[in-house]
């Protein structure tokens, strides 16, 4: 039995992923969000909760496209690194991606080895068609431009690495 379980997120939720998604902005691993966003997305997370209910981890999935979502926000808890909670976040998003009928799940990160552990491989500049590029680069949304590896979001990402699973 663990002593933590895996949820889908609630509006009450969201403060506290917002006080855990805020030191990683600071340090520019991951990109900032307004509070309004979050609660906007609520639904696109899960979370982690220990016996106390306290949220000690939390992941997001956007679809981007009719086959491709991305793992977002991906956070664990400094205390509760290396217990699988990262793991279990992630099979559960994985879970949702196919019950919407993805096929590909696309990350960027700096846990390289994490995610190749879970399936993902690093990938070059050309994942989609001419076609799905012409649609998604319309989309304003920074994750997208950040799967698309468009110039002007690299001084947010530089180092990271954009990795890619089949399903």
């Amino acid at each position: 039995m663990s002593d933590f379980i895996v949820r889908s997120a609630r509006a009450g939720d969201v403060r506290s992923i917002h006080r855990m998604l805020e030191p990683y902005v600071q340090r520019r691993i991951l990109l900032g969000k307004d509070i309004v966003v979050l609660y906007e997305a609520v639904q696109q997370f899960l979370v982690a909760e220990d016996s106390h209910g306290r949220i000690i981890g939390c992941g997001a999935l956007h679809v981007m496209w009719e086959d491709l979502g991305e793992v977002r926000t991906l956070i664990v808890a400094d205390e509760w690194l290396h217990r699988g909670v990262g793991r279990a976040i992630v099979e559960g998003l994985e879970a949702n991606a196919r019950s919407l009928g993805l096929s590909r799940l696309f990350c960027l990160t700096f846990e390289v080895d994490f995610f190749t552990r879970r399936g993902f491989a690093p990938i070059g500049e050309h994942v989609v068609d001419p076609d799905v590029y012409a649609q998604l680069v319309r989309s304003p949304d920074q994750g997208v431009a950040e799967f698309l590896d468009l110039a002007h979001v690299k001084p947010n990402t530089l180092g990271n690495t954009r990795m890619l699973k089949q399903l």
